[in-house]
């Protein structure tokens, strides 16, 4: 018999929290919508001598996201100002958490180190929309894995 995943135990992407540092101040984001974070590494080819494949070596890595909020918070809007005004950029850390209770993988933590905002929408409307949305590009220069999923029963061998 094969060992399969159950449906209960994929998580649904709305159990989430999302908790925003800056200054000192936590922020629970109620106002989040989505948020992709992703790590990108660099590598360079490596010309190996004695074989015809060329190997690959990581020399850098980058850490980006996008975060989209319903706005009704001038949260992220007043970081970008105050950078504007006082030439002080502004970096916050960003707090991730996935659970599902019905799930059996528990629930994962990860913290966005040292995010800071490329840009944001500052004014926006939509005659034919239906909800007003903020979009903020944002990088970070680590993260922590605070607590992650279990393993799930049958993936060990």
């Amino acid at each position: 018999m094969r060992t399969t995943m159950h449906a209960k135990d994929v998580l649904l992407a709305k159990l989430a929290s999302c908790y925003i540092t800056v200054n000192g101040e936590r922020h629970l984001a109620l106002q989040a919508k989505d948020l992709t974070a992703t790590v990108e590494k660099e590598k360079v080819e490596v010309p190996i001598l004695g074989r015809m494949m060329k190997g690959h070596k990581t020399v850098s890595m980058t850490g980006t996201g996008s975060l989209t909020v319903y706005q009704n918070t001038a949260l992220f809007t007043n970081m970008v100002k105050k950078a504007k005004d006082s030439g002080l950029d502004i970096y916050f850390d960003m707090m991730v958490v996935n659970e599902d209770p019905a799930s059996d993988a528990g629930s994962r933590i990860v913290t966005l180190k040292d995010c800071n905002i490329d840009g944001c929408d500052i004014a926006a409307f939509d005659a034919d929309g239906e909800l007003l949305e903020q979009s903020i590009d944002f990088t970070f220069e680590d993260f922590e894995i605070v607590k992650n999923f279990k393993e799930l029963e049958g993936v060990t061998q």
